[in-house]
């Protein structure tokens, strides 16, 4: 485990990490299960709050092992053990997941302790891994020590917070502190330690096949929901509208999230990876959350919902937004410049689902409003297939001439 070559041609994904990505498809769905369910029963706060919690206990221990994975991966017996080890605490995570959301649901007190199990259980396998590496990476020493030491530290911080049984109010403030601490571990690491020897391309691969995980959960949790639909009332043309909206939104996220080249920036630009791992916690969190917002609307047309049709509208167009705004804030961060047909494209947008609510509020069905909805993107689809993948081969070209 002496560290791999970041210039290294044609690294691509290995069948462990796909395996890897397997289990957080359980953690996904559970998150976007619980939180339409508190949708549904218009209990809006305490979800948002939860799958919030959720989805970064997820996508953190993810990305932690992944870019690991990119400068350390030896797929030797110990790496592939100590890499099961960390599946089987995604597993124990999403079973903590329900008990969580039911406790913030119902309760002024947030149960996290299964939940905690399974992500302390990830974390401790990892600080093996950057131990591990530690040993046989004398270049890289300091930058593993620190990932391991900031790893230990936040662990204990997570189990000390569960034997103390505090407040809910206590509990969210020592939640957000730890959030902080693992957040700022490989900022020190990458930063102020030397770095690793992770591989851009490598990187930009794997977090693709996230959120295409991500946008798979919501296309498998549309379909289940709306088979109970079928299965109760026989298919309607509601439930065939909210099975096109639903499927619509993920071809077109997905054609969306493709805009950004991420990778020869990423090579070119390597000081850019923060901005690049950090905001995909908003992209990965919205295409989950519209998974969410999709069963809630097969909640309601099976008439199972508290929500009113413009909160089953918004439910959906607010993580589009949020999806869509996050993809092109990271492309503008990324090539460090700003396109004005670019934001012409987000007024396009911002039209879209404004109306997609307007008209929901007007009383148009809301199946049909969601098909408005599933414009959004494809507004971003059309303008870059006309003009803008031009303005974003120069605007990389640009970029990576920059740093050349």
């Amino acid at each position: 485990m002496s560290g791999r070559d970041p210039h290294e041609q044609f690294r691509s994904a290995t069948p462990l990490e796909l395996l890897f990505d397997l289990t957080f498809v359980v953690g996904f769905g559970v998150a976007a299960s619980e939180f339409a369910h508190t949708l549904s029963e218009n209990h809006v706060g305490p979800g948002l709050f939860a799958f919030l919690l959720a989805t970064f206990a997820v996508w953190w221990a993810w990305i932690n092992f992944s870019w690991f994975a990119s400068a350390y991966d030896t797929d030797d017996w110990v790496y592939r053990l100590t890499t099961m080890v960390q599946m089987v605490g995604v597993i124990v995570l999403a079973l903590g997941l329900p008990q969580m959301f039911a406790s913030l649901d119902k309760s002024h007190h947030v149960d996290i302790r299964v939940m905690v199990a399974g992500y302390v259980v990830m974390r401790v396998a990892m600080v093996a891994q950057w131990l591990r590496a530690a040993k046989q990476d004398p270049v890289h020493r300091r930058a593993c020590l620190t990932y391991a030491v900031n790893v230990t530290v936040a662990q204990v911080g997570w189990v000390g917070l569960l034997i103390a049984d505090t407040s809910l109010g206590i509990t969210l403030v020592f939640v957000c502190l730890l959030i902080g601490v693992e957040l700022l571990g490989p900022l020190i690491a990458e930063t102020r330690k030397g770095g690793t020897p992770w591989h851009a391309h490598h990187i930009a691969e794997r977090h693709g096949l996230l959120t295409i995980i991500a946008l798979g959960e919501g296309v498998i949790g549309t379909v289940a929901s709306l088979s109970a639909v079928v299965a109760a009332q026989g298919w309607s043309v509601d439930a065939g509208l909210v099975a096109v909206a639903g499927i619509g939104l993920t071809f077109g996220m997905w054609w969306t999230y493709y805009v950004i080249p991420a990778a020869p920036l990423l090579h070119a630009h390597r000081r850019r990876s923060f901005t690049f791992g950090y905001l995909h916690f908003p992209i990965i969190g919205a295409v989950v959350a519209t998974g969410a917002g999709m069963h809630a609307a097969a909640y309601y047309i099976e008439h199972h919902s508290k929500l009113g049709s413009v909160a089953t509208v918004l439910s959906v167009a607010v993580p589009v937004a949020i999806f869509i705004g996050a993809v092109y804030l990271l492309y503008s961060l990324l090539v460090h410049t700003r396109d004005a047909f670019h934001i012409l494209l987000l007024a396009l947008t911002a039209v879209v689902l404004t109306a997609s609510v307007v008209l929901a509020a007007a009383g148009l069905s809301t199946p049909v409003c969601l098909l408005v909805v599933t414009l959004a993107p494809v507004v971003t689809v059309v303008g870059f297939e006309l003009l803008g993948y031009r303005h974003a081969a120069d605007a990389v070209n640009s970029a990576v001439s920059d740093e050349a």
